[in-house]
């Protein structure tokens, strides 16, 4: 049996992304053990994996803070007696990290994040408007290389396609025979991802004023808190989880859902570990740059043929335009439309 160390620190979207991949390892290869190394905070994503997989904390503010910190944790991380190291994130941490493996005998290896290529398909001028890999295809890539090919095989972190609802129903109700459940996560890290609130409302008025749906809204922190408070005075029915969930119900709540509208941020990948259908927005980034969610069908992200798009890998680069077209030429009946078709289904 070898003993393999998975590297991924952040962010919440790209360590979900994980998850498929390390599944397929775990049922592909059962003879052989899989430790993911991640924030304290992620590892309700892993508690439904295989037996074989098992998570180990990274405490970035405190316990394993610094140069010290990083020689604490690879003390830690030798005594478990590792066989190989798979880096996938390759940040300044995650490279001393494996440098340190590396001299110790270890067989290493680290993601191609594809740059390049990325940065090609965001530039201003002369894009190279190509589909990139994805980042679940990265992260196998550096299973292959230590020897571990892989062909990823994942529907949803709940063997029985969904979790056990009545978890949720103290928190959230049971779900109602012929009533349909929404998730709406309106907002992202960066504003080249948010379609605009008063937008977004316009949807979620629609959907609130049906019976036979009830519309469940993610997010958190006071500014979102705000707007959630706003949205509920108008449209009594509509539930704020803000503050209501840890993750581990979330990810429940999320596979119980008929549908998820999401920007294109960490709900997307959540709800895609769950088998749930995601209908996403899509501005100043675009699905050809590989974070689009685990068997999520491009059919469903709503996005704009425009020459400026996409601009940005991440979201986070000021609009060439100064006004995000990309994102308010969208009509929220696109948005509704596409919920229907999957309501209906």
């Amino acid at each position: 049996m070898a003993r393999i160390l998975l590297i991924r620190f952040s962010a919440l979207g790209d360590v979900a992304m994980t998850v498929p991949v390390i599944y397929s390892l775990a049922t592909q290869y059962p003879q052989h053990q899989f430790t993911m190394l991640s924030r304290s905070a992620f590892e309700p994503l892993f508690r439904n994996m295989p037996a074989n997989v098992d998570f180990v904390s990274f405490y970035a503010t405190d316990r394993h803070k610094g140069l010290l910190g990083l020689h604490k944790l690879y003390s830690e991380l030798a005594a478990m007696h590792f066989d190989y190291v798979a880096d996938l994130h390759d940040v300044l941490r995650t490279k001393l990290l494996r440098l340190r493996f590396a001299l110790s005998g270890i067989p290493t290896a680290h993601i191609d994040k594809g740059r390049s290529g990325k940065k090609a398909l965001v530039r201003k001028d002369n894009k190279c408007f190509q589909p990139q890999k994805s980042s679940f295809h990265r992260y196998a890539d550096v299973m292959g290389q230590l020897g571990f090919p892989l062909n990823i095989q994942f529907t949803s972190i709940y063997p029985e396609g969904e979790a056990d609802a009545s978890l949720i129903a103290p928190i959230v109700g049971s779900k109602a025979a012929g009533t349909k459940w929404i998730g709406i996560a309106p907002f992202a890290k960066h504003d080249g991802k948010i379609y605009p609130i008063e937008l977004q409302e316009q949807v979620v008025a629609h959907f609130a004023g049906r019976n036979d749906v009830r519309v469940f809204l993610f997010g958190g922190g006071a500014k979102e808190k705000a707007v959630f408070d706003g949205w509920i005075a108008k449209y009594p029915t509509v539930v704020s989880l803000i503050g209501k969930l840890n993750m581990e119900l979330e990810l429940n709540l999320i596979s119980h859902l008929d549908v998820m509208l999401s920007m294109d941020s960490a709900n997307m990948h959540l709800a895609s570990l769950v088998n749930t259908p995601v209908v996403s927005v899509w501005g100043a980034t675009h699905p050809h740059a590989g974070f689009m969610g685990w068997n999520q069908q491009t059919s469903n992200a709503v996005q704009l043929d425009l020459p400026c798009r996409p601009c940005s890998v991440f979201g986070q680069k000021p609009c060439y335009r100064d006004n995000y077209e990309c994102l308010r030429q969208i009509t929220p009946s696109q948005l509704i439309d596409k919920l229907e078709t999957i309501l209906t289904k």
